[in-house]
């Protein structure tokens, strides 16, 4: 850009207008003179002006375009911050600047010009949102606003994404063109860490979309592909993760000589943490029966298994148990589950007898085997919590009487038949209701 040249036009000027006194009269001359000189230094002092005034346009088109190719050059936050406090500092003369700026659902400064360590620690968060535009705060009676001339909040949609308090503008500044430049520095800096922030969750949302991912998979490998018919026995499942990730198990193992063992658990906690738990319990669980024909030693070191995995800071709640098909005779222990049902005869037998949860303990501070003659056909329900914690529209619970009266009307029909029942009994109950916990049922049915 060319700018005007004083030292030209100066010579110019004299070239004109020196030789008019001798053409005029010496009094009216010299009057010319000095009201033409007066004139060309009143022009040559607003052109100095504008000249001053171009030359701080450009410095602040320059830092402004630096300030784009750092937000395209992906700077961190931190080095924003600077620069945007680094320009209202020097480029427009802010002598006061505090910018808030919402982290972690929490409004902090995260940037300030002229402020002292006291004054930051002032928590004002209650107070921004009554700024809904750009407000002047002379008449302001909070002593930490009063400070500042005027608050510009930068907004998306309904939503504050920042607080600019600006002060310490001169009498004779043109403050409402700083102001509107500053609105605009501060609106594409705003924009672009909130890009940044919604990109860093996007990505986090996609790790934890891969770990589900990952999870699952894990939980798909430790579930039973298929379970066993034989014309002494059936076993059916229903599995039911929460979001396709969750901390319900069932396993099986039949024996050589005519038994079999069954099991569910609940694992605390979900993810690929709940996950690794229940492949390090499958493991152990497998391990420790072939070991075991006593199911109160098997628990025991089980319990030992889970603890030096979790360090006691997870547990789970197990119930295991065994069948001889030769002999029909039922022993079970239940670690803290919630009670299996054992429908014979028309009647109901609630399998409660066992300890507590595992993983909790150094040594189990009780135990019992619970035992259990079955006389004919019989039915034995196993479940997780999600079945008796699922709630309808109304939020009302699945009614203990209805699932006992339920269990009684159709322990006559296979594992199979019975859980296809179960799961249409509870669609009509939830309606238009989610389930909300993991829901797993294993049902096996004694012939």
């Amino acid at each position: 850009m060319q700018f005007f040249d004083k030292s030209s036009f100066l010579e110019k000027f004299t070239r004109q207008f020196l030789i008019l006194p001798i053409l005029l009269s010496p009094g009216a001359g010299q009057k010319t003179l000095l009201m033409t000189l007066g004139n060309v230094k009143q022009k040559l002092t607003t052109i100095g002006q504008l000249e001053r005034d171009l030359n701080l346009k450009q410095l602040q088109i320059n830092r402004l375009l630096n300030i784009t190719q750092a937000i395209n050059n992906n700077v961190k936050m931190a080095g924003l911050f600077e620069m945007y406090t680094s320009f209202l500092s020097w480029e427009m003369g802010v002598k006061k600047m505090a910018l808030y700026y919402r982290k972690d659902k929490k409004w902090t400064c995260s940037a300030q010009i002229g402020l002292e360590d006291g004054q930051l620690k002032t928590d004002v968060s209650d107070q921004l949102a009554r700024y809904t535009r750009l407000h002047t705060l002379a008449d302001s009676d909070d002593p930490f606003f009063k400070q500042f001339d005027v608050v510009i909040p930068v907004k998306h949609k309904d939503t504050h994404l920042a607080y600019v308090f600006i002060g310490g503008f001169g009498e004779e500044e043109d403050m409402y063109n700083k102001v509107q430049f500053i609105t605009t520095i501060t609106n594409i800096i705003t924009v672009a860490i909130e890009n940044k922030r919604l990109f860093k969750k996007q990505l986090e949302q996609e790790r934890l979309r891969k770990e589900m991912e990952l999870a699952s998979e894990m939980q798909q490998l430790l579930i039973p592909k298929s379970l066993p018919t034989r014309k002494e026995y059936e076993l059916s499942a229903i599995y039911r993760p929460h979001l396709n990730v969750g901390g319900d198990y069932f396993d099986f193992v039949e024996h050589p000589g005519g038994k079999i063992t069954f099991c569910i658990a609940d694992i605390a906690g979900k993810g690929v943490a709940a996950a690794l738990l229940m492949s390090n319990f499958q493991a152990s669980f497998h391990c420790l029966l072939e070991k075991h024909t006593d199911l109160m030693a098997f628990v025991e070191d089980l319990n030992l298994a889970v603890l030096r995995i979790t360090k006691g800071e997870r547990f789970l709640t197990f119930f295991v148990a065994q069948i001889d098909l030769n002999t029909k005779m039922l022993t079970y222990v239940n670690a803290g589950h919630t009670p299996p049902v054992l429908a014979m005869n028309n009647e109901l037998h609630n399998l409660n007898k066992g300890t507590t949860v595992l993983g909790a303990f150094d040594e189990l501070p009780f135990i019992e085997q619970g035992s259990a003659q079955i006389e004919g056909e019989a039915l034995i329900l196993l479940f997780t919590d999600g079945l008796t914690e699922l709630q309808n529209e109304k939020g009302d619970f699945v009614d203990q009487d209805f699932g006992q009266n339920f269990v009684l009307a159709n322990y006559h029909l296979s594992a199979t038949a019975f859980n296809q029942k179960v799961m249409e009994a509870l669609e009509r109950f939830r309606g238009q209701a989610s389930f909300q916990d993991d829901f797993t049922v294993l049902t096996c049915k004694v012939f």
